[in-house]
């Protein structure tokens, strides 16, 4: 069996691996925005909280939304390095590869947002993070409607 075939016969697995890895990784980036806003707006009025936010956060960060985002981005990479899948002349793998790119970079920013609450410089507001909140509602619907109808 050479290594086509073995792609050919693993892309079933590899692509259902990469959907549960996408759910994972974007139930996070929908909650952890959202944690941010309770952790600005209930923290400041109770300081005990603080500390628990910061455990909730940083378990999500490390414990979800990094190993699915590595997953995510390993097994996506799989399935458009397997021969004929991907026709590279459409418009679609590239509104997506944009999109997934914005979703990492939106990942690592939350990351960096943690990283100031953690050592209590944190200057944006509740709205502002709910703001931010839709940056991956957003990508999600040009990834999927990207897939679905592959312009």
């Amino acid at each position: 069996m050479d290594l086509t075939d073995l792609m050919f016969t693993l892309y079933p697995y590899v692509k259902s691996l990469h959907i549960m890895a996408v759910i994972s990784w974007m139930a996070g980036l929908f909650y952890l925005p959202r944690l941010y806003v309770y952790h600005v707006e209930q923290a400041e009025k109770t300081e005990a909280l603080h500390p628990i936010f910061l455990t909730m956060e940083h378990k999500l960060l490390k414990v979800i939304m990094g190993p699915a985002s590595i997953v995510t981005w390993g097994a996506g990479l799989f399935l458009v390095l397997t021969p004929g899948i991907v026709d590279w002349t459409q418009i679609w793998p590239w509104t997506k590869g944009g999109a997934v790119i914005a979703m990492t970079w939106f990942h690592h920013w939350l990351m960096y947002r943690h990283k100031s609450f953690s050592a209590g410089q944190n200057k944006l507001t509740g709205r502002q993070y709910r703001m931010m909140n839709e940056v991956p509602t957003l990508l999600m619907v040009i990834i999927v409607v990207s897939v679905v109808f592959k312009f």
